[in-house]
């Protein structure tokens, strides 16, 4: 959980430092037609299902270790 956490804080720091940089244009036309809320969507719903793709496989991981250690 601490590696969860200290990947979460990580992660939304150097975002923070990337937030801070001049608009573009492409951002600027992005807001205006409110398709930024789109994309904003289409990442996070990538992220979730890469996220729980991991945690399958750690899951699946645990599964198969512990098969393997009760066999020797």
């Amino acid at each position: 959980m601490k590696k969860i956490t200290a990947t979460f804080l990580m992660f939304m720091i150097t975002m923070q430092l990337f937030a801070q940089g001049q608009g573009s244009s492409i951002t600027d036309s992005l807001y205006a037609s409110g398709k930024i809320y789109v994309v904003v969507a289409c990442v996070l719903v990538i992220l979730l299902g890469l996220l729980l793709f991991l945690f399958t496989i750690e899951k699946r991981l645990k599964k198969i270790e512990k098969k393997t250690s009760a066999k020797i």
